[in-house]
């Protein structure tokens, strides 16, 4: 691993804050994306080897360092935040069709659901876990919802790969009397 690099990128994530486009970073340092995205990986894995405080998450567009999920209490401990809302149940089902079915219509949305689902829908929009990425080319034009990669940092994903796999489930039957 080159260290100047390495450096050079810690210091450019730590200063921006938020997700940096690896493209940004690749004409930055003036190097190909493979390259950087190799010393991204590199870096990610010294990071975690060695405990850090910090992490660095690398998605397939983006990068950013984040604190180590593991020293959380000592974060919530220093700075004893307010408690906020949880998300709700149907919210949290509806960003789960989201994530293994995009891109997906509200419609589609619902028929897993079997309830309406405008307003977790927009609460995602909102939060920027999802995002509307396009139509489909269906009669009427239904917008298609994706996640986004705010997503992929909220619950410490590379890509959509590393969701979990959904358990396969027997088809329910019916008992006749």
């Amino acid at each position: 691993m080159d260290r100047k690099q390495a450096a050079i990128v810690e210091c450019m994530l730590f200063v921006a804050g938020e997700p940096v486009l690896i493209t940004e970073i690749a004409r930055v340092l003036e190097q190909d994306e493979a390259s950087v995205k190799t010393l991204l990986f590199e870096m990610e894995t010294a990071y975690r080897d060695e405990g850090r405080g910090i992490c660095l998450l690398a998605t397939d567009d983006t990068a950013q360092l984040v604190s180590n999920r593991a020293y959380i209490q000592y974060v919530e401990a220093l700075l004893q935040p307010e408690q906020t809302r949880n998300v709700s149940q149907s919210i949290l089902e509806t960003l789960a069709v989201v994530a293994y079915k995009q891109p997906v219509t509200r419609a589609e949305i619902e028929s897993v659901r079997g309830v309406r689902c405008e307003y977790a829908i927009g609460q995602l929009m909102k939060l920027g876990l999802i995002a509307a990425v396009g139509r489909k080319d269906v009669i009427g034009k239904p917008m298609l919802y994706a996640t986004t990669d705010a997503f992929l940092h909220k619950f410490g994903l590379h890509n959509l790969s590393e969701l979990p796999s959904l358990p396969l489930s027997e088809p329910e039957t019916m008992e006749t009397v």
